[in-house]
């Protein structure tokens, strides 16, 4: 008898602890948890940013949304962070010639960016971390992360930069392939996606298009031109994806994830970058004054 009641109170127990429990997916929060969320978050919230762009003939459309709320949904988990909805306003005038493309015009891509930055602030948040799925947002975020410092925020603005891990790579290519033109829809991400959604990772049919560099603007040299992705990968499709699967895929999420959690722990524990920004918008209000 004593040992039934025992096991009673421990599965109450176990029940009231589930029920404290508060998700890290902002659209799961209700109104009042999300107050407890934001507190429990450090005030830091993580927007995965991702696109809908063909990826080969093989993989989803929304291949960067996967991926990028996978890591964040993972990082979340180890070290708490409320997680932003799948958010696909980005950067992708490059692949308007392939169906399936939602290419926002750039003026609607910013004020879209600036206008979630400014409602997540309103609502407490106050470091706010950028993980981005798409490469095509990379010029486009660095320009906009300078922007923020055109007028005063109540929020810093942190972008997630992983780097590459030697040894993960290494064991990635033993289990796939090597693909020097691994850049989109390749090896990576399509290992990726076998992890995250194998029903979506079509690896079968990966070679039906090339992704190899087709190099259409070596004539010219030390110039930059906006056609460039297209000259080079005009099938919308960079690398090789028919050997990748799902256990490399864990190896490159995980190694990006343990990178992620790192990252928001130091912002949590950042106090220097939101001073030295209150700091430059003190000194910008009154430049005549700023020390010499």
């Amino acid at each position: 008898m004593k040992k039934l009641l025992l096991a009673l109170l421990f599965f109450t127990l176990m029940i009231n602890l589930k029920a404290q429990e508060i998700p890290y997916y902002l659209e799961e929060l209700t109104a009042t948890e999300f107050i407890d969320a934001v507190d429990k978050s450090s005030k830091t919230c993580i927007l995965p940013i991702g696109v809908f762009e063909k990826h080969g003939s093989h993989l989803p459309l929304g291949t960067d949304l996967y991926i990028a709320r996978e890591i964040a949904s993972r990082a979340a988990a180890q070290e708490y962070t409320v997680v932003y909805p799948w958010y696909y306003f980005s950067q992708i005038n490059e692949a308007r010639h392939q169906p399936g493309t939602i290419a926002y015009s750039p003026e609607l891509i910013w004020k879209v960016l600036q206008e979630t930055l400014d409602e997540l602030s309103r609502n407490g948040f106050e470091k706010i971390i950028i993980v981005n799925g798409h490469g095509g947002n990379n010029a486009f975020l660095d320009y906009f992360g300078m922007s923020q410092l055109s007028e005063r925020r109540d929020y810093t603005l942190y972008w997630f930069r992983p780097t590459g891990n030697p040894e993960v790579s290494r064991k990635v290519e033993e289990l796939t392939q090597p693909d020097p033109y691994d850049s989109h829809g390749g090896n990576t991400e399509t290992s990726a996606i076998a992890a995250i959604r194998p029903d979506l990772a079509h690896t079968e049919k990966a070679s039906e298009q090339s992704g190899v560099n087709q190099q259409r603007l070596s004539h010219l040299s030390r110039v930059y031109t906006g056609i460039w992705w297209y000259a080079n990968y005009p099938n919308h499709y960079g690398g090789d994806g028919s050997k990748s699967n799902a256990e490399a895929g864990e190896l490159i999420l995980n190694a990006r994830v343990e990178q992620l959690v790192q990252l928001i722990r130091d912002v949590k524990n950042d106090e220097i970058a939101p001073a030295l920004q209150k700091q430059f918008f003190d000194e910008a209000e009154q430049p005549l004054n700023t020390k010499q």
